[in-house]
This record gives C-alpha cells, structure tokens and sequence, in this order.
C-alpha cells in the first residue's frame, strides 16, 4: 500500500523502533519516514509507506515546530534528560537563581535567525565517517564542527521555578538540545532540555497523528483478531539518541489499506501544483516517457494524478509544457 501517514511518536522510542512497529503492524516491509525525532521527543513522525518511500528526497529541509521545557540548574552530557549530570550540580543548584521569563525572552531573542550551532556529541553527525555518538559512549573526545541553521521563531512563553516554557519554528538540522545547553551556558547555571514535543514537520501537524495504538487496535478489528500484534506498546528499553540502520525484513503478505489514517495524497507537497491526468496520458507517465501539460506550463515540478487520489508521478518541466516523469509511483 502506498501512503503517508502521521504517528504521534511515545517518548522513549527511536524513529526505527516506529518504523519496525508499523513494518509489522501493516506487515508491509516498505516503511520509512521524513525525519528523526530524539528518543525522549514525542509527537509528529510522518511514514511513508509503499512507492511513496520515494517522497523522502523532498522532505529533506523541512521546517520544524516544537513546543517543550528547558530546566535550568544543570548540564547533560546528552543536553537532554536522558543524559547524566555534568560539572558541579549540587553548587549549581544551590546557586541557581530561577530565571525571570523577561531575561529568558532576551536570551532567546539572540538565537533568532541564522545562526551557527554546534551538534550535540550525542548525535548522527559523522566524525571522519564515525557517529558521534558512538564516540562519546566511550568517552572519547567528539569535536563536531558548527552548521549554519535558521530559527525563525523561538518564544519562552512561561517560567515556573527552574523551567521555561518554549514554542520553537525552526529549520531542518537544527537541534533542539543544543538550544538548552547554549541557554544555561549563557545563563551561567547550565540547563538541558527537559521535555520535547514537535507539533508541525513540513505541511504535517500534530491533528493529522495517529498512536500506534489507534492503528493496532484497528487493524485487529479489521482482521478480526486472525493476527496478534501485541495489544499494548512498550518502550524500548535502551533508547539511544541516534537512528539505528534498518534491519532486513522478509518480505510478508500485506492486509487491506487503511485509508482512514493516510492523510490524502492531494495535501502532500503544496508547494506542487496537481495536476490530472488522463488515460493516455497516465499510461505515458507510467512508462517514463514525457508529456505534454499545458495547465501548468509555469510550474518547475507538478504531482501528477490518475482520478482523485492516485498520485502516479512528480513530474518536471524540461520545455514550455513538456514535463518528464522525475519519479513514477508503483501501482497500489
């Protein structure tokens, strides 16, 4: 089946740990998503299923929205509340003063726009080919170089006590938990990020999610319990803060689509227009041969349709109203 759906991520999982849950829940071995969320995040995770794995390529520079709690007082090793302590936190604590919500305003203020941010060395960032991560498991020394990131909005929006509040618009690559580790620098107490929960990823927001849950329950009606998926959903036990390689997975018999929870392919990419195709013109984009669409002859990419909601192609203007087929979909 080919689709796009939006999970509601649990906190304590990687992205593949949904991945390999929804792989077996659809039992379908054509599972990926549009961009990795720390374990200790929750919320929007959009999957692609089936030929539609391919629109991956489009959602590489996406824009974010978090909501989340930085706590100020002490430093993670992690830069988040899954790592240990740093530095001397009982005199930090002792010291700390709780920050007003009007000097945290003026701090986040300075992270606005494009800035250079260093990764965090519990990260995917490669060292000479290297994970970053794997070095800093074994205490090695991690010296990761600063990229040059947008924050576009970043509001601290309430302070209770020793932690903020925060709403955050930002671009792709840009790290969340290093925001935290930066603001408790600057703040002289040192900080992580406490909790974290993405709300938009691209055209996705959090009112189009689903929980594994939801799903598996359905499913379960849909066979009438012919197959067991395991009722409940556990966290893994040790989560870790990069994306794991995908394990290989025979391929399995697949069960009936469930349109219910595929946010409609007419939504995905806005920035496209869409256009429909007729027969001959549909059988022509099928094969990779180049047609002619004159209704949107301005357009660099357009989505291309069979009827309402097949989307068959992403096709490209070559010249005038010539499009050739960038990637054909398969057949459902």
């Amino acid at each position: 089946m080919n689709g796009v759906i939006i999970i509601d991520k649990p906190a304590g999982w990687t992205s593949h740990d949904v991945v390999d849950r929804m792989r077996r829940i659809l039992q379908q071995r054509s599972v990926g998503h549009l961009g990795t969320l720390d374990p200790l995040a929750t919320g929007v995770l959009p999957l692609v299923t089936g030929g539609l794995t391919r629109l991956a390529q489009f959602y590489t520079t996406s824009e974010k929205t978090y909501e989340g709690v930085i706590r100020f007082g002490f430093a993670t090793n992690t830069y988040d509340a899954d790592g240990e302590p740093v530095g001397d936190v009982q005199s930090a604590t002792l010291s700390l003063v709780d920050p007003s919500l009007e000097h945290l305003q003026k701090l986040a203020a300075g992270f606005q726009g494009i800035i250079e941010q260093v990764p965090p060395p519990f990260s995917a960032k490669k060292i000479h080919g290297v994970p970053a991560y794997q070095l800093a498991r074994k205490q090695k020394e991690v010296v990761l170089k600063p990229v040059q990131i947008e924050i576009k909005e970043f509001a601290i929006l309430a302070v209770e006590g020793d932690r903020a509040r925060f709403r955050a618009r930002v671009s792709s690559g840009t790290y969340m938990r290093s925001v935290a580790h930066e603001m408790g620098q600057l703040q002289g107490s040192g900080a992580h990020l406490e909790s974290l929960r993405r709300t938009a990823a691209a055209e996705f927001d959090i009112t189009q999610a689903h929980t594994l849950e939801e799903i598996e329950g359905y499913m379960h009606e849909e066979q009438g319990n012919g197959l067991h998926f395991g009722a409940e959903v556990a966290a893994p036990q040790k989560p870790c803060h990069s994306e794991a390689a995908p394990a290989e997975e025979p391929a399995v018999s697949r069960h009936e689509s469930i349109p219910a929870f595929f946010v409609h392919p007419r939504q995905l990419l806005p920035q496209f227009p869409s256009v429909t195709a007729d027969e001959p013109t549909a059988a022509r984009i099928r094969t990779g041969r180049t047609v002619n669409l004159p209704d949107v002859s301005r357009a660099r990419q357009v989505k291309v349709f069979q009827g309402q909601s097949d989307l068959i192609a992403i096709a490209t203007r070559v010249a005038g109203t010539l499009f050739h087929p960038k990637i054909v979909f398969s057949a459902q």
